[in-house]
């Protein structure tokens, strides 16, 4: 089928396309525009905005501790409610099939699930096909498992950690690397309770830092498109940006991730030590090109932290609110379920202007990514009113001049007239998401690219704008119209595929039949275990 989109201001930083004109779409791909030939749908684009469709690199939508949070929290979702005989769970509330849907009226057509447990992955990919009309794909977690930590103890070769970081991502399907308080959930086991940069797990002799310079080297040499997704050390302690700075300056020109900037901002200035280090976070991204950073924007209202970073969610218990968590450990990767209440109050509002001061002072749109961490620092659905407060310096004033005065004083927040225009949100949003992840058909709208494509109707409401598309289009079916789903597809989980080392095979067949008294096929998965077709899209690494 050809669809013509006419008449619509095309935002397509990547070709340098930036004003008003027709896109052309011929079955599943964008196309130029075709002589003599007519089109068989014709979608009226007049007053609208023509994107890419958009991409989350890290919003936590399926696995082990997104069900927990569900269980523990049945009272936020329409799951508790008595559910119809013949409805699948996985349409009960707001689960694994509304996740879809919601992204997709908001015009996202690929997220990424960024913390993976890899002896999890069966379960974790089950769920995220569940997941209607966008793709999807996950980052395996490592840095915290007994197999890494020994070898890196016992000074094994370079070429067998890349061996064993890319059996871990192709047996996993996943599309990159995370690593997450990296040695913290280790010495945890051993009752260990604050672990920094330079900290030494127990029994294995090796620093954090030892472990993230490991898994940048293996990253970067196997070609994995993304560069190691690093959790740093300390999150949402009073001082973080001091291990946050730390791990920027230990990029050393090699490239480098790091995950939910925000909750690293956090200063000790101010009677109350808590005060805001946005500013000067964001100077030491501009100047060190090798990094790039998401963000964790903190909104208010309810939510869950939701993370794999035990020792931090274990000290946040006393925090929880509704009074109720689960923490549970595992081999590398424990996890923890923290209900949490973001309030406008002193704390709440620094955490908030800290998030839009590197949104606003990090210069290069290429190099910070759209986030809230969902759930942790708000529902991605929040995604339209963050829109809104990026884009309109107004809105920013109008929600400030309703937060603590003294909280805000301690960040450079009021002083910044920054506004993102559409072409800034559309490559930190879609352009640049794909550039990272080495998807080069998708977050543009050249020829050839996949006909993935959000339409919005402009107005003064931003959120409004953002919050419901006037038209989506998803492998070149509209799926959205009108802010309402009009069709449901089955997406696609990307992934990497690198061939694995036949050695590192005997090894870790050795190893857990010795650890587990299990063979190795329990913790690897044929395509075919995903009940749909075609459930896995390759991507391929870096040559």
């Amino acid at each position: 089928m050809l669809t013509r989109i006419k008449g619509g201001e095309i935002v397509d930083p990547v070709n340098g396309r930036l004003g008003k004109g027709d896109l052309w779409i011929e079955d599943e791909a964008i196309v130029e525009a075709p002589a003599g030939r007519r089109a068989d749908r014709t979608i009226d684009a007049t007053g609208c905005v023509v994107m890419a469709g958009a991409i989350d690199i890290h919003s936590h939508i399926g696995g082990g501790n997104v069900n927990t949070a569900r269980l523990l929290l049945p009272e936020h979702h329409a799951a508790h409610a008595q559910r119809p005989a013949e409805t699948p769970l996985s349409n009960a509330g707001w689960s694994t099939f509304q996740t879809g849907c919601l992204y997709a009226k908001m015009g996202f057509t690929t997220v990424v699930e960024p913390a993976m447990s890899p002896g999890s992955a069966l379960h974790t990919h089950l769920e995220l096909a569940d997941i209607p009309i966008i793709d999807k794909a996950t980052l395996a977690i490592l840095g915290n498992d007994d197999f890494l930590l020994s070898m890196i103890r016992d000074k094994a070769s370079s070429q067998m950690i890349e061996d064993y970081v890319a059996w871990t991502v192709g047996s996993s399907r996943a599309l990159g690397v995370k690593v997450i308080n990296a040695g913290a959930a280790a010495a945890f086991k051993e009752n260990v309770r604050t672990f920094s940069l330079d900290d030494v797990v127990p029994s294995y002799g090796v620093s954090s830092r030892k472990i993230v310079k490991t898994l940048q080297a293996a990253v970067t040499t196997l070609g994995i498109p993304h560069p190691l997704h690093v959790h740093c050390n300390n999150l949402g302690a009073p001082g973080a940006a001091d291990t946050a700075a730390a791990t920027i300056a230990a990029a050393e020109g090699v490239p480098l991730h790091l995950a939910h900037l925000q909750f690293y901002g956090y200063g000790t200035e101010g009677k109350r030590r808590f005060s805001s280090e946005g500013a000067r976070l964001a100077e030491l991204v501009n100047s060190t090109p090798e990094v790039t950073i998401d963000i964790g924007q903190v909104m208010f209202g309810q939510t869950v932290t939701i993370s794999s970073d035990v020792m931090r969610q274990f000290t946040s218990r006393g925090t929880a609110s509704p009074k109720k968590t689960v923490i549970f450990d595992g081999d590398g990767n424990g996890g923890g379920i923290v209900p949490y209440r973001y309030r406008d109050d002193f704390y709440g509002s620094v955490q908030w202007a800290i998030g839009l001061e590197l949104f606003l002072l990090i210069n290069d749109p290429w190099r910070v990514f759209f986030t809230t961490d969902h759930p942790n620092g708000a529902p991605f659905t929040a995604y339209p009113d963050l829109f809104a407060l990026l884009m309109s310096r107004d809105a920013r004033n109008a929600a400030a001049a309703n937060l603590s005065q003294k909280a805000l004083a301690l960040s450079t927040l009021g002083s910044i007239d920054r506004e993102y225009t559409f072409e800034e949100i559309a490559i930190m949003t879609r352009a640049a998401p794909a550039k990272l992840l080495g998807l080069k058909d998708r977050g543009h709208l050249g020829a050839g690219a996949l006909a993935d494509v959000a339409v919005y109707r402009k107005g003064k409401d931003i959120a409004q704008m953002f919050r419901e598309a006037a038209f989506v289009i998803k492998n070149g079916d509209v799926v959205v119209e009108d802010g309402a789903i009009k069709n449901y597809r089955w997406g696609r989980a990307l992934r990497l595929n690198p061939p694995p080392d036949k050695a590192m095979v005997r090894r870790l067949e050795a190893y857990y039949q010795e650890r587990y008294g299990l063979s190795l096929d329990w913790f690897d998965f044929p395509d075919s275990a995903i009940r749909r077709d075609e459930p896995f899209g390759e991507v391929s690494c870096n040559a």
